[in-house]
């Protein structure tokens, strides 16, 4: 890692807290040197970059059970003993968290990969996500003790009226998109991290795993390449949902199947009209910049 004595690392300033993540988990972290954390907003290939990880790690093996190997280590209601048995895996750890980076306790040792997609894809994904779940979904997330801020809701909007509500409410009913994507965009050069965009993901899968393979220092085995890629990619995913989702998806309606959905992208274009397309284009440039808007939108190579 080329880092120098003088390199400005993030430092937590604030504790991030709803009715899904709590993150003084962090606190409690005891970093090693070889530590993978995955970050997201939600929806934008969290779960895909975590099998990638998993299949370089293990040298494309069939039936890891990602969703157990692999907790989201800041969701409020994972139990303290599966984070103790996260934190004491012998085989090289790698965790998820949907945390800004201000709320995140950030490690110089640990490899950091973000991964990031066009908010209104990520939407798209998300409305499936929320209006699939079962009640017991939104029972553990509201009901249970530790809740910060209002309970979390089904409501009755179609996919447009869930974007409005989360366009409008910056990432309701869940957590705020903008400064998610943004404290990570501002952290792009700093040598431990990595940024991945979805669409580049979906356009070149192989390149995209050489790559986060080469991040991590993880040798590629020829040999098996293949398989790796083969068991990244979408229809494989979808075939074995039940090692990808949370509790193999039984809080969905449909099973984890509902879960890993259909990854693709642009279902919104036929849906939102120009103004509220314009006024999402107008919002990415004041939050990001000129440069990380075009990101967000398109992917390509971090400059």
């Amino acid at each position: 890692m080329n880092q120098t004595a003088d390199t400005a690392w993030p430092v937590k300033r604030r504790d991030l807290h709803n009715t899904h993540m709590d993150s003084t988990c962090w606190d409690r972290w005891d970093f090693r040197d070889d530590d993978i954390v995955i970050g997201s907003y939600a929806k934008s290939g969290t779960t895909w970059t975590q099998q990638i990880v998993a299949q370089l790690l293990f040298d494309g093996a069939v039936g890891l059970r990602v969703h157990e190997m692999s907790l989201w280590l800041d969701m409020r209601i994972v139990p303290a003993e599966a984070k103790a048995a996260m934190a004491a895996q012998t085989t090289r750890r790698f965790v998820k968290t949907h945390l800004p980076v201000d709320a995140l306790v950030f490690s110089p040792k640990a490899k950091y990969i973000y991964v990031c997609r066009d908010g209104r894809d990520a939407v798209w994904s998300l409305y499936n996500h929320h209006i699939n779940a079962t009640d017991e979904y939104f029972s553990v997330f509201s009901d249970t003790p530790g809740r910060v801020g209002p309970p979390i809701e089904r409501g009755t909007r179609d996919a447009h009226g869930f974007y409005q509500d989360w366009f409008a409410g910056d990432g309701f009913p869940y957590w705020p998109f903008w400064e998610n994507v943004r404290s990570w965009w501002e952290i792009r050069h700093l040598p431990n991290v990595m940024l991945l965009h979805f669409n580049d993901m979906k356009a070149d899968l192989p390149g995209t795993i050489r790559r986060v393979a080469a991040f991590l220092a993880i040798p590629v085995n020829q040999a098996s390449f293949p398989a790796i890629v083969e068991h990244c990619g979408f229809d494989y995913m979808k075939a074995n949902a039940d090692q990808f989702a949370p509790l193999g998806g039984v809080m969905w309606q449909g099973g984890s199947g509902t879960f890993i959905h259909k990854g693709s992208n642009d279902r919104w274009r036929d849906t939102l009209s120009q103004a509220e397309i314009k006024a999402y284009d107008a919002r990415a440039i004041a939050e990001l910049g000129q440069d990380g808007a075009l990101w967000l939108a398109n992917g390509g190579q971090v400059a």
